[in-house]
């Protein structure tokens, strides 16, 4: 009897078992999810994470050959409809979270003041993200075909492996201009915004989250999922210039 008591004592003492969840998602959300992981880990001390951060589509690719991941956030839709309709995501977990804006940045001491500026001679590199990959290339390569600019600009772009390499590129001084996500120009002291691409040159902006069906802590990962979309979280991600997607 006296085993058994310790016994139950000591699972008491234990309490929840401990879970790792890995998460996936797009490097422009790399600051606002850092601080929302931490606030998670407050209220649940059982929970740690392992941060896969990456491009987009790279990061579904990696999921779609079978990639250890239970939460994945996209900086597009793109990524998220092909893992749905391969049955990887868990039913009724995917939603809408945060929306973003696509802006042309330079050095602080660039004398580029528009969109049409990025023509002259004196603009020679131009950072994006590799559309093949990246939705903030895809949403920038939009933009400058809209603004008929795409073919103009031809020989000028240096193609980046994530938006945050655009932004390096762009704060080295290795490139005279880039295009990324609002949220990633307001993190530099380095670079200045030139100018914001109209909503109606590309797609919208909208970052999805859903659960990788199938892994052995779905459950963990759903009461994660979420909790991103509560107030406390979104108030972690609007600090960081986000906007609340529609419900």
């Amino acid at each position: 009897m006296a085993l058994f008591a310790c016994m139950v004592f000591l699972s008491a003492c234990h309490g929840p078992a401990h879970i790792t969840l890995t998460i996936s998602y797009a490097s422009s959300l790399k600051d606002a999810m850092a601080e929302a992981e931490t606030a998670y880990i407050h209220d649940h001390v059982q929970v740690n994470f392992r941060d896969n951060i990456g491009s987009s589509g790279t990061l579904a690719a990696q999921i779609e050959q079978g990639a250890p991941v239970d939460v994945f956030l996209s900086a597009a839709a793109k990524p998220m409809d092909e893992l749905e309709a391969m049955g990887l995501i868990a039913a009724g977990t995917r939603h809408n979270l945060l929306r973003n804006s696509l802006v042309l940045i330079a050095p602080r001491d660039s004398g580029l003041r528009d969109f049409q500026g990025l023509t002259d001679r004196s603009i020679r590199l131009i950072a994006l993200g590799d559309p093949a990959s990246v939705p903030a290339g895809q949403y920038g390569r939009q933009t400058l075909l809209s603004l008929e600019l795409l073919d103009k600009l031809k020989g000028k772009f240096v193609l980046a492996k994530d938006v945050r390499q655009v932004l390096a590129y762009v704060e080295t001084g290795n490139a005279d201009a880039g295009l990324v996500y609002a949220t990633d120009a307001r993190i530099s002291g380095k670079v200045r915004v030139v100018a914001t691409a109209p909503e109606a040159t590309h797609d919208p902006i909208v970052y999805p989250v859903a659960v990788i069906a199938g892994r052995p802590g779905e459950e963990a990962a759903r009461r994660f999922a979420q909790y991103l979309g509560t107030p406390a979280a979104q108030a972690i991600f609007q600090k960081y210039g986000f906007t609340i997607a529609a419900p």
